[in-house]
Parts: structure tokens; sequence; C-alpha cells
């Protein structure tokens, strides 16, 4: 008598923001869409996000110890080969108990132990890397695999297949158009007044905050409604420290759902992560970008192919002034022929269906 064949058995690791774990949650809805047999289980850290986002996702969250690689020569970095063998033998528990068929990685302390156990045991690795510049889990991971996809074509990794971000099928599918006027009245946002939305990220960012208030008034006189995601625990105030106020300023530190977000502007002005920038290009939303003035420089070159297009403009940390804000914003937001032009190209550069992609390359490891 013929046994039934095993579920495939999906391992998913990354973690530590959100960065990483909204692709890995969108490469494992798409799996299960394709795949609803596979069983699915997420690895990562005890403090990162993953330990909120995952298990509210659906899924089951493993977790191995946090092992950072130092950056100069200290007492850690001789501590470093003990714990990332003791974090190797965590990870190579975890790939057998789950009998695991093929490991993708999304990159974060996590990946580089769960990349060691899967090579070692002649498991199938599959890598996305979201940003332009490869983070060293990743570098490491792509000696193992030639199945690497990556969000932005100017990524530089070994094997790396331009292959887009992948993102929640509420943004991927979104058209702004048709879903405008319900978004902007989920928002407090009138329907006929031009809109711009401002967002630091998920922890604010209190440079960008600081300049929206002292552009308030201006984008008032001008007609324009301001929406200011302030990031938790940011509210901005005026002098007398009450809470910032002005004609079609609307300010609230969090929005749950940033479809309705990208629906609603008709310019988002935020920080170039590589989400953000992914998602503005798949939805054809116009937007200034805030490169974050820390780091190598990633941000800006997130955000350089859609800037060098015509569909987004780019200001450093330094120049976002409330004077910049007065010249060159308010004009594009009062300019409807551009900013139908900066959506057009952004949409052309947009890719919509990077998590079928990446879950086409997960069943192509395991089918060799």
């Amino acid at each position: 008598m013929n046994s039934q064949p095993k579920p495939l058995s999906v391992v998913l690791a990354g973690g530590g923001t959100a960065g990483h774990i909204s692709p890995l949650l969108a490469i494992a809805d798409a799996l299960k869409s394709l795949r609803p047999d596979a069983t699915i289980l997420a690895v990562g850290t005890a403090n990162g996000m993953e330990t909120r986002l995952v298990p509210a996702a659906g899924y089951e969250l493993a977790t191995i110890d946090r092992v950072p690689f130092p950056r100069r020569p200290s007492a850690e970095l001789l501590r470093l080969p003990g714990k990332l063998a003791a974090a190797v033998k965590q990870a190579g528990r975890i790939l057998d108990n789950a009998q695991a068929d093929v490991l993708l990685g999304v990159g974060g302390y996590v990946c580089t132990p769960m990349y060691l156990a899967a090579w070692r045991r002649k498991i199938p690795i599959v890598i996305h890397e979201a940003n332009t510049r490869p983070g060293l889990a990743n570098r490491v991971g792509a000696l193992f695999t030639k199945r690497v996809g990556v969000a932005f074509p100017e990524t530089r990794l070994r094997h790396a297949r331009h292959v887009g971000m992948p993102m929640r099928k509420a943004i991927a599918g979104l058209d702004r158009a048709a879903g405008r006027a319900d978004a902007r009245q989920s928002l407090g946002l009138d329907a006929g007044q031009p809109a711009l939305i401002v967002t630091g990220g998920s922890s604010g960012a209190q440079s960008i905050n600081c300049t929206i208030a002292g552009a308030v008034d201006a984008l008032a006189e001008a007609g324009i409604q301001t929406l200011h995601i302030t990031g938790r625990g940011k509210a901005v105030k005026n002098d007398d420290g009450d809470a910032l106020a002005a004609d079609g300023y609307h300010q609230v530190e969090y929005v749950d759902g940033m479809e309705n977000v990208y629906a609603a502007a008709d310019v988002l002005l935020a920080r170039s992560g590589a989400a953000t920038v992914s998602e503005v290009a798949a939805v054809g939303l116009p937007a200034v970008f805030v490169p974050l003035p820390v780091g190598n420089g990633e941000q800006a070159m997130n955000a350089s192919a859609l800037v060098k297009a015509g569909a987004a403009l780019l200001v450093d940390d330094a120049a976002l002034t409330a004077d910049w804000l007065k010249a060159e914003l308010i004009p594009l937001l009062r300019d409807q022929s551009r900013l139908e032009d900066m959506a057009g190209k952004a949409k052309e550069l947009g890719i919509r269906n990077a998590d079928q992609r990446m879950a086409d390359l997960v069943l192509e490891a395991v089918s060799e």
C-alpha cells in the first residue's frame, strides 16, 4: 500500500524589521495560494518585530539566537565563532524538525546560521534581497544558491534576478483612482482638494515633522490639505504646547493600511526605504523622497530609478526646509498634468507580482 507523499515543507527565514518581514509574509501567502498543502514555518529572533507580525498573519514562528557581526575588532568579535556555531545548531534542529524541503531567506541576523545549516544538509536555498546594497547575510547565502531574487535591478549580488519587491495584495492590487473616494473618506480628507500625505515611517522622522510644522500655513494658503503621519509618540505641537493646527491639516500618529494612504494622496513625502519605493512604483504614486541621512547612502540608491525616470523627486534631509516645500512641492501639487505624468512613469517601473515570482523560484528549487 502506497503511503501519501509528505506535504511540501517550506522554511522562511528573516526578521528584525518590517522591511524583512513584509516581503517574507507576502511570499508565504503566494506559496499557500499555489500550494495549499504546503506547511510553512517562519524563523526569526525572539526580540524582533516578527514575534508579533508573523503569528498575526497566521504563520508559526520559531526563533534562534541573534548573532550580530561586530563591525570592528572587539571582545565580541572573539566570541562570534562560538555564538555562530550555537546558532547554526539551533537552525539545524529547526530544519530537521520541520523536515524542510527548501529554505527561503530574506536577510537579517537570523539568515546566516539558517543558510549555513541548510547548506550542510543540502537543502535548496532561495534568497530575496530587498535593498540596493545587499546585507552580509544574503551575500553569504548567495554563495550557496543560484536562486536569488532582488527588488532593484541595480543590486549587485551573485546570481541576482530582478523580481521586484513582494508586497501585500491590498497594495499590489490597488487601483488608486477607484479607491480614492473611499480612502479619502476613511482618512478624513476632502474629496476634491489636492492632498499631500507625509510619513517618516513607523518610528517617525523628527526632521520631516519639524519641516512640515514650518510649512502648514503655506500649504493651507495654497489650498492643499495635508495628512501628517508623525509616528507613534511624536505628535507635533506649536509653541504653546498644543497640537499643531491649520486649515486642511490633519495629524495622526499612525495609519493602519498604507493602501488607503496611497489611494488618497496626490503626492507622498516619505523616506525612501526599499518597501516604500517599490510600493509607490507599483501603485503609480508621485513621491518626494527624503533619504535617511545615516548609513551608506542606500536609501538614495533605492529611489534613483524613479528619480531618473521623472516619477519622483529626491531632496536631502538637510535641504528639506519650509522654503523648499513652498518653492518645489506646492507648485507640484497644483500641477495636475505633471502629477499624471509622474504617476504614469512610476507605474511603468512598478512590479506587482514579485510575490508570485519568488514563490515560483521556491517551487523551482524543490522540483529539481
